[in-house]
């Protein structure tokens, strides 16, 4: 065991890199979660027995590389819908991911370096990871995409801590879970076996146990009430904006929706910019729609659009209608938190002349005023996240009037078959459970489905399949959620009280030492 981990540590940045590489498969669609007892355990053991400030670093910054430069690689698919343009740029994309996002775990672990001892370092460092997943949810906008507990979402039990304290909770409990074995690792000794065994139950076992009960608790039952349909054409993404096929994709929303149902339908819900052409402004489309709408039910819908923005001009909108059977607008939502590079462009006026040509063919989009719950006559009330607006943990319901269901319109289309839509899913279901929400998810392309409040999935269309999916709403759309009421104040508390207990056992151990 010491010869490992004196070779792990001897060429720790190729170690550090690999040990990054293969964390990506415990993320969906793999889902390989126990790969995780290796490289964590490995990070933390190479981090911990480098002397220097600067080989802690780079250690954690050299396996972010290669964790987020792979886990985030599915970005560049989007980049290849016109290859012959910017094809060239695919290349960029994970180094650039990996080059920027190395530095949330090159941060934590030289922080780790600053505590002294085995103990205060084991406790310090998920706890950095965390506070900093924590930061990279809203500097420069905030990404917050594949956070470590997101590979607890294929474990119904433990996933339903996340009602307590959110994703950032499942982390610390990976964290701890998987980095466990390290203390074996670096004492193999029986006393360090022990301890290792000791912390792996108090972090799994305690969670376990509560989404054990949470789950027998809150059975989902079906109540034939409210009937929805799913509506995922899954047309090409090299289609979805070709003149010549704008009209025959509309057409094709509508013939669906017009499908025979075992009952009378309440809502059809199409998805993220399903209208090419913007339903409030275009009187000729907005007639046609009124073919899709189910007798005595609604049409939601996103579609694109244009308002007068702050400088008096028009702006394109990523919006949501809501139309009844008359065909009058009832709702409309639009999209507030937009998409750095792919809705907007960041600092556009300060960019390099030679890259400018390529940033001019993206459009400023103008911003909704975030997330609203609408009430309407028989149906329960709904708010709205449009596609990259779900992956905000404690940011995609209102607070202050929250609603029974979250509809998510999405489209992934633009990332073909990657890993990118079924981590995007995980993500919807991390939602449903944090909020304690019944989430409706509408993607042109796949996935779509119906997610409980506890996680559970109805009605799946997977990537790429098309379909319709009729689904009964459940009796209860909403959960009780410590999460959904207080936000982050479990896991930043949790996180910040472990740091000061990791600074008094660094500090007890510098004095004794003296």
């Amino acid at each position: 065991m010491r010869k490992l981990l004196k070779r792990l540590s001897s060429h720790y940045k190729l170690s550090s890199f690999l040990l990054g590489l293969l964390s990506v498969l415990a993320l969906p669609p793999f889902a390989a979660m126990p790969l995780l007892f290796v490289t964590l355990s490995g990070l933390f053991a190479i981090i911990h027995t480098r002397s220097t400030k600067s080989a802690s670093f780079w250690s954690g910054y050299w396996f972010g590389f290669g964790f987020f430069a792979a886990g985030f690689s599915w970005i560049g698919n989007a980049l290849l819908i016109d290859a012959s343009s910017f094809g060239w740029l695919y290349p960029l994309v994970p180094l650039l991911s990996g080059a920027f996002f190395g530095l949330f775990i090159g941060l934590p672990s030289l922080l780790c370096h600053y505590f002294k001892g085995l103990y205060a370092r084991f406790i310090a460092f998920p706890a950095l990871w965390v506070l900093f997943e924590w930061i990279r949810s809203f500097i420069f906008t905030g990404f917050p995409w594949n956070l470590i507990g997101t590979t607890l979402a294929p474990c119904p039990q433990l996933l339903q801590a996340a009602s307590l304290g959110g994703t950032y909770l499942l982390s610390l409990i990976v964290l701890y879970a998987a980095q466990s074995p390290s203390l074996w690792l670096i004492k193999p000794d029986r006393r360090h076996f022990s301890l290792a065994a000791l912390v792996l139950c108090l972090a799994l076992i305690p969670a376990f146990l509560y989404g054990t009960y949470r789950l027998a608790a809150y059975p989902v039952q079906t109540a034939k009430q409210y009937l929805i349909r799913l509506v995922q054409p899954s047309i090409p993404q090299t289609l979805k904006w070709d003149r010549a096929s704008l009209e025959r994709n509309f057409q094709q929303y509508i013939d669906m929706s017009r499908l025979p149902a075992e009952a009378p339908l309440s809502l059809v819900i199409w998805g993220e910019t399903a209208s090419p052409f913007p339903l409030d402004l275009d009187a000729n489309h907005h007639r046609q729609i009124q073919a899709a709408i189910p007798q005595n039910g609604y049409l939601l819908t996103g579609s694109l659009s244009y308002t007068v923005n702050d400088s008096g001009r028009y702006a394109p909108v990523n919006a949501m209608f809501m139309f009844d059977h008359t065909g009058s607008l009832q709702h409309k939502y639009y999209k507030s938190h937009l998409v750095p590079f792919g809705e907007y462009i960041p600092l556009r006026q300060y960019l390099p002349r030679a890259i400018r040509p390529i940033t001019n063919v993206i459009s400023d989009f103008y911003a909704g005023s975030g997330p609203q719950t609408f009430h309407t006559a028989n149906l329960p009330s709904l708010g709205i996240a449009i596609c990259y607006e779900i992956i905000f943990p404690s940011q995609v319901i209102n607070k202050h009037n929250p609603p029974q269901l979250l509809i998510n319109l999405t489209n992934d289309g633009w990332y073909g078959k990657s890993s990118g839509p079924y981590q995007h899913f995980e993500t919807t279901r991390l939602r449903a459970v944090e909020e304690g929400i019944t989430v409706i998810r509408a993607a042109n392309s796949g996935i779509s489905a119906l997610i409980s409040p506890t996680g559970k999935v109805f009605g799946r269309l997977d990537l790429h399949q098309t379909g319709i999916s009729d689904i009964w709403l459940p009796a209860q759309l909403s959960l009780p959620s410590f999460y959904r009421n207080y936000g982050n104040i479990i896991p930043l508390g949790l996180t910040l009280s472990l740091i000061i207990l990791s600074f008094i056992l660094s500090f007890c151990l510098t004095k004794n030492s003296n």
